[in-house]
């Protein structure tokens, strides 16, 4: 967790290390759930906050996160990145020392709702890797807490706005049209990547069934921008997968075909895929 301050200027740099270490304190040290994580299970993910307007008469902070949650892969020292994004409309109030405390139900301070729903929305799609579907009613947690700050004046929780704002990510998630999408979560990193130590051909052979969910899920809901968002960030991670001539012919041509579908702003990476 880093945030990052020098586009504005300010006389008092110490709110900016006090509001790092609370941030940090009431991701880490809060039970989220009644799951049990041993250390090393614990969910590894990057947030950095990037402040971009400061008014300390006000306590207002406008700010930019841009997050990746990342897991290990079985038998290896690899992680793989399970859901990268940036949130342009990171922005609340917050007067140092203040305490951060949430209440589910009750929207009344931007900054924990916005941390309560990224901490809830990362074991959620951290856990859909490890079974299907099994981050869903971590999951509802976010839908709650957007459902419950359409009454707020804060951007980013607003229902028909932007698709990749905060309502758009979960509605489009939970969507019963999508669930392809989250099985893809699961066949993708439990039975692809976690396999490959012990067999790649089988654990390739699941990748390539994934992303014809992905597929799927792009026909049932095709405004959505899921599809693309997971494409982008796993481009070159799919495309070390098959190039080089790993897969058959016709596994190559299909994930390709698919892809080139998906996100065409991406092609000149995909065509490694048949290489």
């Amino acid at each position: 967790m880093k945030i990052q301050h020098t586009q504005v200027q300010s006389t008092n740099n110490s709110v900016f290390e006090t509001l790092e270490t609370a941030i940090r304190e009431f991701m880490n040290n809060r039970s989220w759930t009644e799951l049990q994580f041993a250390e090393n299970e614990r969910i590894d993910c990057n947030m950095n906050i990037t402040v971009k307007q400061y008014k300390h008469e006000e306590n207002t902070f406008q700010c930019e996160l841009l997050f990746q949650v990342t897991r290990p892969v079985f038998n290896s020292n690899y992680n793989t990145t399970i859901f990268s994004m940036r949130d342009n409309s990171f922005n609340f109030t917050y007067k140092e020392f203040d305490p951060l405390e949430f209440n589910i139900n009750t929207m009344d301070d931007n900054l924990t709702a916005l941390l309560a729903y990224y901490a809830y929305f990362f074991i959620g799609i951290d856990l859909d890797t490890f079974a299907p579907l099994g981050g869903t009613d971590v999951l509802r947690n976010c839908e709650i807490i957007v459902n419950n700050a359409q009454s707020m004046s804060d951007p980013g929780w607003k229902a028909f706005g932007d698709n990749r704002n905060r309502h758009g990510i979960i509605n489009d998630y939970l969507d019963g049209a999508l669930e392809p999408l989250r099985q893809m979560m699961y066949r993708y990193h439990r039975l692809g990547l976690d396999e490959m130590s012990n067999n790649a051909d089988r654990g390739r052979t699941a990748v390539t069934e994934s992303i014809e969910l992905i597929k799927e899920a792009h026909s049932n809901r095709p405004l959505s921008d899921l599809p693309q968002i997971f494409t982008d960030f796993k481009r070159d991670e799919i495309v070390n997968i098959y190039k080089g001539q790993h897969g058959t012919e016709k596994e190559r041509e299909s994930v390709y075909n698919i892809l080139s579908d998906l996100n065409a702003s991406q092609n000149r990476e995909w065509t490694k895929i048949k290489k």
